[in-house]
Parts: C-alpha cells; structure tokens; sequence
C-alpha cells in the first residue's frame, strides 16, 4: 500500500477514486508517567512520555487507516493528513484521514 501526503503518486496514475477512510485513537499515559512528565515540566526539557504516547498513538491511528483502505480494495492514499486535539488531561486524539485509490503504473 502507497501512502502519500500528496495529491498523485509519481509514476503511478489514479484510475479510481474509492472514498475517504481514516484512522483515530485517544492514547493516555498511566498516572506514573504523567507525574514524571509534571516534574520534567518544572525543570524544563522534552516531556519524553508524551512524545513516546503521540508517536504510539499516530501509528495505531495509521494503521486503522489502512485497514480501512484495504477493506475498500484500494492500492494506495492520497493527500494523508493528520489531525490531534486534547481530549482531557494527558489524553491526546490523533486522527489521519486520507483518500483511498486505486492505481496503475503510468
């Protein structure tokens, strides 16, 4: 499966459309490491628990995309994106959303 964040794949053309298919999940991290990130807040420094929970999320998030692509027959998506919004505290959404297709070499 191609997955671009591009309108067309090079060398490949789009001979069908198949439809919109996406991908979400809301990650949280265990009280332990939320505490952790608070102390590192304090002293300043990357919050490695949430980047670790961010990257976690985004590749469950891509990966139920795809299931979804593959239920609908496609070779690749198009024009990816992403999307995140906190759900509450040390709660994140990622969302990735893109356009099933079907493809031939040109």
């Amino acid at each position: 499966m191609i997955i671009c964040n591009t309108p067309e794949v090079a060398g490949k053309e789009i001979t069908e459309v198949l439809g919109l298919v996406k991908g979400n999940t809301i990650k949280a991290k265990h009280i332990g490491k939320d505490i952790m990130s608070g102390l590192r807040q304090i002293v300043g420094g990357e919050l490695k628990e949430y980047t670790q929970m961010l990257d976690e999320a985004r590749d469950t998030a891509m990966t139920l995309m795809e299931k979804e692509a593959q239920r609908l027959g496609a070779d690749g998506i198009v024009n990816i994106r992403f999307s995140t919004s906190a759900v509450m505290q040390g709660a994140a959404e990622i969302m990735v959303y893109g356009t099933a297709v079907k493809l031939k070499d040109k």
